[in-house]
């Protein structure tokens, strides 16, 4: 393969990554290039040094998605992290699909119960009162309170599962990638 399919097939890969990045990347891959010939290798040899381009544009995306998860976490950086990250890993997919839907299934059970168990303390705080329950009022009024703030809380503690869920996730992938990376470099 020569430097100028490489380079091509990597920059078709990078697509969609902040234009800085993608000139850092290339520029680091032109060098790698620029070294190997001034060495006397052929730029055939270097880019078989380098590996795939395609699958070096995914791991390079992968990475990039991931540190934007740890700079800021929201929802659209999650979201492109776990693209990246399903891009990368299609096979280990295959195995934590599996592991990783049922718990996400059995979170979102969790959340079905919050919401159920919200609603229906607000039903006894407003509604209470009016059928007359045994201790008063003031009673149905507490019940009330007390039932919206156990579902507050179960679901501010499902939040924070939820967010170690992802970064267990993301811990995973990352160890992955760098037991790999040795058996991936001496391939090349």
């Amino acid at each position: 393969m020569t430097r100028q399919e490489f380079m091509s097939r990597l920059r078709r890969g990078l697509s969609g990554l902040a234009p800085t990045t993608v000139a850092d990347i290339v520029a680091d891959h032109e060098a790698h290039f620029a070294e190997a010939l001034a060495a006397g290798r052929t730029e055939a040899e270097a880019a078989e040094a380098l590996g795939d381009p395609d699958r070096l544009a995914r791991e390079l995306r992968a990475d990039a998605g991931l540190k934007r998860w740890e700079e800021t976490k929201s929802p659209s950086n999650a979201g492109a992290a776990i693209i990246a990250l399903i891009g990368l890993g299609a096979i280990d997919i295959m195995f934590l699909l599996p592991l990783l839907m049922g718990i996400l299934g059995a979170m979102f059970g969790f959340l079905v119960a919050v919401v159920a168990l919200f609603i229906s303390g607000g039903f006894v705080f407003a509604l209470g009162p009016l059928a007359l329950p045994p201790g008063g009022p003031m009673t149905a009024f507490m019940m009330g309170v007390g039932l919206m703030a156990a579902a507050t809380c179960i679901g501010a503690l499902l939040t924070l599962a939820a967010i170690g869920l992802f970064n267990a996730v993301v811990w995973y992938a990352r160890l992955h990638f760098r037991l790999l990376k040795p058996a991936i470099e001496q391939q090349a």
